[in-house]
Order: C-alpha cells, then structure tokens, then sequence
C-alpha cells in the first residue's frame, strides 16, 4: 500500500470511528432524556407513554398513606389544578412531608396512578425545583383570573 492509501485509510478509519462514537452518545442521551409533564397535563393524557417522565407538585396534606412496617407510601400530588396519586416502593428523603414540593421520577401506570422510581423532595425551606415552581404559578395565575372574574360578576 502507498503512503497516500495509507493516510486516506486512517483519515477514514478515524471520521468512522467519530461517527460511531457521536451515535452512541447521542443514543444514550435520547435514552436518559427525562421530560418534565405538568400534573394537570398527566390528567388530561398529555404524557409519554413509551418512556418514564417526571411530575411535581405539593404533596396534599393528609394524603399520605402507609401501611405500619411497609416501605410502599401513596400520596396524592397538586399543582392547584388537578391530582395525581403518586405509588412509592422505598425510602422517603428526610425532607419529605405533606404540603411541601417534591419531583417524582416515574411513568404513569394502567390505573391512572404514576409509579415512582424516585421522589426528590426539596432540600431546604427556601427552595422549590423550578419546574414545580412554573407549574404552581401558572395554575394559582389561572386560579385568581376564575376568582376575580366571578368577583366581577357579582
């Protein structure tokens, strides 16, 4: 083989090699990829049903609910809008309590109930993840809009 063959040969080898590397990870990403859906969206059916996918919310108070000497807790979920049972089989993170904001990582079961994998619950009093911040904003807005507007009726 001549020295030119030789350096077209590696010059190839190596933009194949790239190209099979860039794929890969651009696969693992895909695969890994965690979308974040409103409650009130899982409600209405607007979610992937092929993948898992995270939700947020205030846990509601009162709706927690666990058998004694069992890891398996259901809790309802709100973004002020609408409710969603959320079904956990593991420990609860130490900040975890009713009325606080938690993301929980999972897909939507069968029975309409979203199975989590993980629940991450805020990690001091000041903070709220800002997706679930977005989301509570956007549905205590509308909340106010339905209020003052029946307000202004009367």
């Amino acid at each position: 083989m001549k020295p030119r063959q030789q350096r077209m040969l590696a010059v190839g080898l190596a933009a194949a090699g790239i190209a099979i590397a860039t794929a890969l990870a651009l696969r693992a990403f895909e695969e890994n990829m965690m979308f974040f859906v409103d409650i009130s969206e899982v409600t209405e059916g607007n979610y992937p049903e092929d993948r898992n996918f995270r939700v947020g919310g205030l846990v509601v108070e009162g709706s927690v609910r666990r058998e004694a000497g069992e890891l398996e807790v259901n809790f309802d979920l709100t973004d002020l809008n609408s409710q969603l049972t959320v079904a956990y089989n593991g420990i609860l993170p130490d900040l975890f309590r009713e009325g606080q904001g938690i993301i929980a990582h999972g897909r939507l079961d069968d029975d309409g109930v979203f199975v989590a994998d993980e629940v991450l619950a805020k990690h001091d009093e000041n903070y709220m993840p800002p997706e679930v911040a977005d989301s509570l904003a956007k549905h205590s807005a509308a909340q106010d809009a339905v209020i003052e507007a029946e307000e202004a009726t009367q």
